[in-house]
């Protein structure tokens, strides 16, 4: 079927407006840095690599121990647009962490187009379930298990906590203490509109049904939507869309536009306390100040 010129404009300013690397300062070498850091995290601290949290062989996790018992826990989701990178790049985070106090987890959940996106929320939901339950044999506290998630990772994240009906898993969301939602994806209709639907392979009710602002509240007790400075227009209105949806839902939630920071450096400052993305996650997580022996 032939498209249509508006139904063409249409769709390549989607394509624009979801391609985060046009306002980035330098998207590959960041995501270079993804990679040495995550390494380099695997290298030197304690990494217990390749954990399965469920059946499926993309269910797989990096778990780096808190410094000390009952310390509070982060999960990272990675971000890719649901079809790009893998646990293997989200390590970075860890060493800042650990430093502070916490322990750290690196969450793989399988990409388009090989696995749907639905399956990918079941796989973190699951995760996180599973983190929750096995906390306290390396050293973590169930009651203070955390998400991040960054990009197609915040989506991801939030879905996976999110009261949703709509998959095939009769486990209820995971419940955790602090969601932190970095330069997400939450209303999938312009998704399905653009080339990131090409693996995804979403039709309009998939991408109702797997838009976490349709599934509010969250089950967080406390809820961060941050961004960077430099981002599209597309992800500057989800990341508003987002916060508004919340606080009409009757949660609270923070707002933090990173000065400085693009789509793809924000994640760097998980645990960073000079930064204000590092400063407000740490402070969430009850490690302001604090360092691990």
């Amino acid at each position: 079927m032939s498209v249509s010129p508006p139904d063409m404009a249409v769709r390549e300013e989607l394509d624009r407006e979801y391609s985060p690397s046009l306002c980035a300062r330098d998207a590959a070498a960041t995501l270079a840095r993804y990679a040495a850091d995550s390494a380099e995290a695997r290298r030197g601290l304690d990494c217990r690599p390749d954990i399965p949290y469920g059946p499926s062989p993309d269910e797989r996790l990096h778990l780096f121990p808190p410094p000390r018992p009952d310390a509070p826990l982060l999960v990272f989701v990675h971000g890719g647009h649901w079809q790009e990178s893998s646990k293997e790049d989200a390590c970075f985070a860890a060493p800042a962490m650990v430093e502070a106090g916490a322990g750290y987890v690196a969450l793989g959940y399988g990409l388009a187009p090989r696995r749907r996106l639905g399956e990918m929320v079941a796989s973190v939901r699951r995760g996180l379930h599973w983190v929750r339950e096995h906390a306290a044999e390396f050293g973590g506290c169930a009651d203070a298990v955390h998400v991040a998630g960054s990009s197609a990772g915040a989506h991801l994240a939030a879905m996976a906590i999110a009261e949703v009906r709509v998959l095939a898993d009769p486990r209820p969301p995971a419940e955790v203490a602090g969601a932190y939602l970095l330069s997400g994806v939450y209303d999938l209709e312009p998704i399905r509109r653009c080339y990131v639907n090409d693996a995804l392979g979403l039709d309009d009710g998939a991408a109702a049904d797997l838009s976490p602002v349709r599934w509010l509240p969250l089950r967080a007790g406390e809820v961060l939507v941050a961004r960077g400075e430099a981002e599209t227009r597309a992800y500057a209105r989800q990341h508003a869309l987002m916060v508004m949806a919340l606080r009409a839902a009757g949660q609270r939630a923070a707002d933090l536009v990173a000065p400085g920071r693009d789509h793809f450096e924000l994640p760097l400052d998980l645990g960073v306390p000079g930064t204000p993305l590092g400063r407000e996650v740490l402070r969430r997580m009850g490690l302001h100040g604090r360092r691990g022996t």
